[in-house]
């Protein structure tokens, strides 16, 4: 719901799988990023509903995954 074109495109040393993305355009930034779905990841680096009061965020302190910007 908050992310659009999103592809797998591989998976973390301890198996978490890393996506690319873009957000839709009222909700994120703008550009492509690589990440994980909050979905996908163990449920203490979930942090509910941070954005728009609605949507989950990620501590990727937490992850073998990095949030990056890549386009």
């Amino acid at each position: 719901r908050l992310k659009t074109n999103i592809q797998r495109v591989g998976k973390s040393p301890t198996g978490i799988n890393i996506y690319e993305f873009s957000y839709r355009p009222t909700l994120g930034p703008s550009g492509v990023y690589r990440g994980v779905m909050s979905d996908d990841i163990p449920s203490d680096a979930v942090i509910p509903k941070v954005y728009h009061n609605k949507y989950d965020a990620v501590d990727y302190n937490k992850l073998d995954v990095a949030f990056e910007k890549i386009g």
